[in-house]
């Protein structure tokens, strides 16, 4: 339902009717669901969200494209060659609002069964959970939420108000909420911003809501309104979950508003489409309220997060941002683009989006080299699988940038540090000359994780060996939620669609295999020609 009832029309508002989504005004979109047959976005896109609510740009918005037959970099490297620095914003094929409608400024009955506004009462419920997700919204929850004043979407029906996402006011970013503090001394800056995100126990899972500037350039007007931001947000390690140690990654964009609220940012969630989340979650731009709080795929109610904000004076690098990685949503959701967790995952499709438009982001390196080679065939011996071989040696051949969320936030933390100081950087292209010149101010945002039935997390791992500390030796002791397979319609696949790169796994394969097939044979022949000769017997 996609229309208010006239019982609650007074109370709530239609989640396009004010305020922003990140970089755009939400006036510029029109809410349906991905069923709708007139929208002007691409097939596959709304195939994903066919039963869920979205907000498509109207007629007349100019909607990023894509260039057929090419891979998704290459597409933002041509593409970002040839675009005017001035050039307007391109709108998403569609932002993940989840929800038609808002509440604003309400406030939780003890009882958690009414929201209080300034217009009325509202009687609501959670919305129903997924039956794979394994915690949920509890009476711990409505404890924590209390009397704190929130933004809830969710939708009217005749029987009451089914709440979709509960967000707390008080996580503000703007006049009068940063209080500035110094980045603490460390051996480098990647390793202050750690020393940040782990200074509060368990990552501050359970800390209050943090909001700090750790550099603002001088002469700026403190309270920041109307300044763009460019956010770089870490999730945390799930407390229950032994694939999420490591994080996840997402960029962020939008702009700090005159009352400090941020949770219309745009968060570019990137996330496998080939597999149901167990949480509901589907790869999108969303606002940040929804990526963090939405009641069974918010990340805030898995782990804490971090968000590492640049503020900039002009809007022309987020713009440019957000307007790329629209394009990489056409060809993620065309599938030019396929999620595989070693090398195109949230953090390398961000990341490597970032340097294709000009931002020479640090690299780390791969795990090692040696070991992926060394442990190829060790691994196939021992999962009988030359699939996992081959995935095991591509997370180990993978720059720890491309991998692992924690360090690519350390060392775009880093860059951002040497900007704001006018240290000497790598050379830059298009993206990284804006930042450097457009970069006001630094910012640290923390949030806890909500309360539920769910284990709370904590930091996330910064290496691949931090990572395998922190799972059981024990494999019947890990926990993993096992999620069915989405397959991809074949009649969705364009005719344009390109083989994928090949990988550094596949060149391990082929050689392996060529030594399994020639080289150990021709070892073994000479070896046996030397045991021969030792003992002395014609060759």
């Amino acid at each position: 339902m996609l229309s208010t009832p006239g019982a609650f029309a007074s109370i709530l508002d239609s989640a396009n009717a004010s305020g922003s989504f990140g970089l755009y005004p939400a006036g510029n979109f029109r809410i349906t669901t991905g069923a709708c047959t007139d929208c002007p976005t691409l097939r596959q896109a709304l195939w994903y969200f066919r039963a869920e609510t979205i907000a498509i740009p109207r007629t007349g918005m100019p909607v990023a494209a894509w260039t057929p037959g090419v891979h998704a970099y290459d597409d933002i490297l041509q593409w970002a060659g040839t675009r005017p620095v001035d050039a307007a914003i391109d709108y998403p094929p569609l932002v993940w609002i989840a929800a038609p409608e808002v509440a604003r400024h309400a406030r939780m009955s003890a009882d958690g069964r009414v929201l209080m506004t300034l217009d009325g009462a509202l009687p609501f419920r959670p919305v129903a959970k997924i039956p794979l997700n394994r915690s949920y919204y509890d009476a711990s929850s409505v404890a924590w939420f209390g009397d704190r004043a929130l933004t809830v979407r969710g939708t009217s029906t005749p029987e009451g108000f089914i709440a979709r996402s509960f967000w707390p006011d008080a996580w503000a970013f703007g006049p009068g909420t940063p209080t500035m503090r110094a980045v603490p001394m460390a051996g480098s800056e990647g390793e202050a911003l750690r020393m940040l995100m782990r200074e509060e126990p368990r990552g501050g899972a359970q800390s209050p809501y943090q909001a700090s500037m750790l550099w603002q350039r001088n002469g700026v007007d403190p309270s920041l309104a109307g300044r763009t931001v460019l956010g770089f947000m870490v999730n945390g390690a799930q407390g229950d979950d032994d694939e999420a140690h490591g994080g996840h990654f997402a960029l962020v964009t939008g702009r700090v508003q005159s009352d400090g609220s941020i949770g219309d940012w745009l968060v570019n969630n990137f996330y496998s489409l080939d597999v149901e989340s167990e949480k509901g979650i589907i790869a999108a731009p969303l606002p940040l309220d929804n990526y963090l709080a939405d009641l069974n795929s918010g990340q805030g109610w898995y782990r804490p997060t971090t968000i590492v904000v640049a503020v900039l004076r002009d809007e022309r690098a987020a713009v440019l941002v957000q307007s790329a990685l629209n394009r990489v949503y056409n060809q993620f959701y065309r599938h030019q683009l396929e999620y595989y967790h070693p090398s195109d995952n949230c953090t390398s499709i961000s990341v490597d989006t970032l340097r294709a438009l000009g931002w020479n982001v640090p690299v780390r390196g791969p795990t090692s080299k040696i070991l992926a080679w060394l442990g190829f065939p060790w691994v196939a011996l021992k999962e009988l699988s030359l699939d996992k071989a081959k995935v095991a040696f591509d997370y180990l051949y993978t720059d720890q940038t491309r991998l692992m969320p924690a360090a690519a936030l350390e060392e775009i933390f880093g860059s951002l540090i040497a900007m704001s100081r006018g240290q000497p950087t790598p050379a830059q292209g298009s993206l990284g000359t804006m930042l450097a010149e457009d970069l006001e101010g630094l910012a640290f945002l923390r949030f806890p994780q909500f309360p539920s039935s769910r284990r709370f997390g904590n930091a996330p791992a910064v290496t691949t060996w931090e990572y395998e500390k922190l799972i059981p030796k024990n494999p019947a002791l890990r926990q993993i939620v096992p999620v069915p397979p989405r397959p991809f319609p074949e009649e969705l696949r364009d005719p344009d669609l390109l083989r994928r790169a090949w990988r550094p796994s596949d060149t391990a394969l082929v050689v392996w295999s060529l030594f399994t097939v020639v080289g150990a044979p021709f070892a073994v022949w000479r070896v046996w020609k030397w045991r021969r000769s030792r003992r002395g017997a014609p060759a």
